[in-house]
């Protein structure tokens, strides 16, 4: 099986240079506050936050994943666009990697798109299905609207 890619687009009534900050940023310390369920802290274990950087996300009791090591790819701050690579970790049990690349883009309205692309790379002949994929996507959606409606209870975050 060949790479399996999906593109996803996020609308938010927050400003993208805001939705940026907050979602790429400052997510290590947003996330685990607005998601404390599922992800228990995010770690930075080598590295500045630029490309490089290794970081540990650590999931929740009830997550079906441990925790996970990403690699940033790439950073830039002007352009708000961010790629980082799963590296390590359970979540990559029949992949032989996992890519997000992530451009906040601002919208007519004064608020932002989120243009989410994933790049899942199967191990061998590994299946992958719908539902795995969906379920992905849906979880991301999900970080990104809780850290919405964090930034719209905390206008000064």
């Amino acid at each position: 099986m060949g790479a399996i890619t999906y593109d996803m687009e996020i609308p938010s009534s927050i400003p993208a240079d805001k939705m940026f900050k907050a979602f790429v940023l400052d997510a290590d310390t947003i996330v685990p506050k607005v998601l404390p369920h599922a992800i228990t802290s995010v770690e930075t274990l080598e590295g500045d936050g630029g490309p490089g950087t290794i970081k540990l996300t650590t999931f929740g009791e009830g997550s079906i994943h441990k925790s996970v090591k990403h690699r940033v790819d790439g950073l830039d701050k002007e352009n708000f666009t961010y790629s980082y690579t799963i590296i390590e970790g359970d979540a990559l049990d029949v992949f032989e990697s996992i890519s997000y690349h992530i451009k906040i883009v601002a919208s007519p309205d004064g608020g932002s798109i989120c243009k989410n692309r994933s790049i899942y790379q199967p191990k061998g002949d590994a299946q992958v299905s719908e539902k795995e994929i969906k379920a992905g996507k849906e979880r991301a959606s999900g970080i990104f609207k809780k850290i919405e409606a964090y930034l719209l209870a905390n206008p000064d975050a």
